[in-house]
């Protein structure tokens, strides 16, 4: 803003400089009008250009705005009050009040208009003007004074309201990264640690109910691995999250190969029937960890929730590219999900299962389709993800 006022300023000059001069007797005078004009415009124009290194001097020396206004007492002089360049003296009680308040715009409105009455008192070449027209520009002062005290309040005001935005802005990110996490935390410990002490829980509850020894030797070995397995998802879990916390330096991971390992372990875990195919056009690009990650799980809890809800004979897993999307799909040939199915409605009943898959798939820009498909029965889970989405 102070910068502007010295914008106008140097635009008042330029417009009125000619004038004055031509207004001048020749001569002497003509020069000192000149000397005082050319003098004048290079101190603004100087504060105009490195504003940022004169002003806090400016701010800390009121001294120095005095100097100038000497400079444009000078030029009143010379030009004579009635010329076009008073005008510029208006310039100083705005300065003045937009650096250092109503204190300093009231002392320099003050100052200034006192010059401008001594020279209209001390021109030679005065003739008789009505006091209106000799105290035009010492009001003008005044009123520029208070306009530049208004302007610093209001400049002071939007910046306390910008400030107090930011810091509620960053409060309500802060906020919002803590929702997510909680809710990523909540998704892993479904997915993963949850969905394993449930099967272990199941098997105990049979090992306890059986009597057979050779049952109950299988079972024991179920629970034994259902427990290994449920201490490797929680170490998997604290590894991800420090990962996240401080960064990895691994490559690609090979999505496919790694599917291919679930379904294999999941179909001897489960006792159902399940088939992995390579599909698509080509072979699939190394995926970046946090994104593999997310895509195995989902894959991981669609074969999860169809055994455990749909009792299907058979599940069916296809992963390759297509026109270039990563397509993995999960489908099998259960019932299918209920009619009228929402995913409100499984959040309000506790079922976070197809939630969290839903809410993994966005989280890495996938798209994600549940539905019967083409099939006339059962439920398929179809992820499509950019190869170049997948490949950064």
């Amino acid at each position: 803003m102070c910068r502007q006022v010295f914008g106008f300023r140097l635009a008042m000059i330029a417009l009125a400089a000619p004038a004055a001069l031509l207004n001048a007797a020749p001569g002497l005078a003509q020069k000192l009008v000149g000397a005082a004009v050319l003098v004048t415009f290079m101190v603004s124009y100087t504060l105009f250009r490195d504003w940022e290194r004169f002003g806090p001097l400016l701010l800390r020396h009121p001294s120095l705005l005095a100097v100038d206004t000497l400079f444009g007492a000078l030029l009143l002089v010379t030009a004579g009050p009635r010329s076009t360049l008073g005008y510029v003296s208006v310039c100083t009680p705005l300065l003045a009040g937009i650096v250092y308040s109503w204190r300093g715009a009231a002392f320099f409105a003050c100052l200034q208009s006192l010059i401008l009455l001594a020279i209209h008192a001390a021109d030679p070449r005065r003739v008789d003007t009505s006091l209106g027209e000799a105290l035009l520009l010492p009001g003008l002062c005044v009123i520029t004074g208070a306009l530049g005290v208004t302007l610093r309040n209001l400049l002071l005001r939007f910046g306390a309201a910008t400030q107090a935005l930011t810091e509620t802005r960053a409060r309500l990110a802060a906020a919002q990264a803590v929702e997510e996490e909680r809710a990523r935390l909540a998704r892993e410990m479904h997915d993963s640690v949850a969905k394993t002490l449930h099967g272990l829980a199941l098997a105990a509850d049979a090992l306890a109910a059986t009597a057979d020894p050779r049952t109950v030797r299988g079972q024991a070995e179920l629970v034994a691995r259902a427990a290994r397995r449920a201490v490797a998802e929680s170490r998997e879990l604290l590894a991800d999250l420090r990962r996240q916390s401080y960064g990895s330096g691994e490559g690609g991971v090979d999505v496919v190969a790694e599917l291919h390992d679930r379904v294999r372990d999941f179909g001897k875990r489960s006792g159902i029937e399940t088939a992995y195919r390579g599909v698509g056009e080509g072979a699939a690009p190394p995926v970046p960890y946090t994104v593999a990650r997310q895509l195995l799980t989902i894959a991981s809890e669609a074969m999860e929730n169809a055994g455990r809800h749909a009792r299907p004979t058979r599940i069916d897993v296809s992963a390759g590219v297509f026109a270039g999307l990563l397509r993995i799909s999960v489908r099998d040939d259960g019932p299918g999900l209920p009619p009228g199915t929402t995913l409100e409605g499984l959040r309000r009943t506790g079922r976070f299962g197809v939630v969290g898959m839903v809410e993994r798939a966005a989280e890495v820009g996938a798209r994600i389709r549940i539905g019967r498909g083409g099939a006339v029965k059962g439920t398929e889970v179809r992820l499509e993800l950019p190869v170049g989405g997948a490949a950064r």
